[in-house]
């Protein structure tokens, strides 16, 4: 009965959109009046609908317009033990970040109903994107030819993926291809910060100094509520579609894979259960993978660090993982402890998504076996 529920809800919010069924709903509220202080940036709606590196044909209007779900542009954050945080559950996603000392955390209960977070970490400003339809999220530098810039909802999907748009140039930007699509910046790429996907017990075990994004974000959302309903654990519930597809793996499994140019390889979270580190090749360069059922990254090693035997070692502190020199990592390849102590290894392309969308993004995507 409640499935049936909520493809009624479905069809109320599309009729209030002016949708049809097969590719115009976003459960967001569409006469909600809270508005964004700084979507007001001056950019004009100059894109060449006939100018795209993707099929204009596959560009779906997702329903509520640009900015309709509002990016979070003055985030607060508070402490990990802080009362605040009992909306959040151990087993609950976050995205986590590390920078020049600060330490943060942004839940997948918030960003399900904003996607774009537009942050400053001392100096550095970054935008954390995140697509609850394909499961991806990433962190980026805010700027747009160059200067600083905020990002926004675009109110766009490609492959049923999130497109955004900058507020300096208004382009859009494809977040899975990891590129601007359309408009001034046509063919730009972001510049990538190194994130994490994990639950919000894992993290604060990693880094129980982190802050979290609070709820007081300046919009009224029913962050306890998952707005797409069942989407998340019914393998063929699509909003919108994908192609291609590929039956390999069920559709909505989170998969965590490493990318590049147009081929990609997946790792299951199942196959790191306890732990496990992992040397495999990809592109012909020797990479580590690393991790458990709940947090797996990965690394491209230099030829002094391919002799190295490396092991898990997460016991509910920053170290992750060591080798057999004595040193021990943080889960984002930074030696904390031993002689190659502030060595930084180099993070491979990598995102945390359904199957389905990097079967899409990436067609034929190997998948590892043991």
């Amino acid at each position: 009965m409640k499935k049936k529920i909520f493809y009624v809800c479905i069809l109320i919010v599309l009729i209030a959109c002016g949708g049809s069924t097969d590719d115009s709903f976003i459960p967001v509220n569409p006469t909600d009046n809270s508005s964004n202080d700084n979507n007001d940036d001056g950019a004009s709606s100059n894109n060449n609908t006939q100018d795209w590196l993707i099929p204009i044909s596959e560009v779906k209007d997702g329903g509520p317009g640009k900015d309709g779900i509002p990016s979070i542009d003055s985030p607060k954050f508070i402490d990990a033990n802080d009362p605040r945080t009992d909306f959040l559950n151990d087993a609950d996603l976050v995205i986590g970040i590390v920078k020049g000392g600060i330490v943060r955390a942004y839940p997948h209960s918030i960003l399900d109903w904003h996607e774009i977070v537009n942050d400053k970490l001392n100096e550095d400003f970054i935008t954390v994107n995140y697509c609850p339809l394909t499961g991806t999220a990433f962190g980026w530098r805010s700027a747009a030819n160059g200067e600083k810039s905020t990002f926004g909802v675009s109110g766009l999907l490609y492959n049923t993926n999130l497109i955004l748009y900058d507020r300096n140039t208004d382009s859009y930007w494809s977040q899975l291809e990891l590129k601007c699509v359309n408009g001034d910046l046509i063919g730009d790429e972001p510049l990538l910060e190194s994130v994490i996907e994990t639950n919000w017990g894992t993290w604060k075990a990693l880094y129980p100094n982190t802050k979290v994004l609070s709820l007081e974000t300046g919009f009224s959302r029913n962050y306890g509520n998952y707005p797409y309903g069942g989407y998340k654990t019914n393998q063929d519930f699509f909003i919108f579609s994908a192609s291609p597809s590929n039956d390999a793996l069920p559709n909505k499994e989170r998969v965590y894979a490493i990318i590049g140019d147009d081929v990609s390889k997946v790792y299951q979270f199942q196959k790191f259960t306890n732990g496990k580190v992992i040397k495999d090749l990809f592109k012909g360069k020797e990479i580590l993978v690393i991790g458990n059922e709940n947090l797996i990254y990965s690394f491209e090693l230099n030829e002094s660090q391919s002799d190295l035997v490396f092991e898990y070692d997460f016991n509910n502190s920053e170290t992750f993982f060591k080798d057999n020199e004595g040193n021990k990592w943080s889960v984002f390849g930074k030696a904390i402890e031993g002689p190659r102590t502030g060595e930084q290894l180099k993070a491979n392309k990598s995102v945390v998504s359904y199957w389905f969308a990097i079967a899409a993004f990436y067609p034929n995507p190997e998948i590892y076996t043991e």
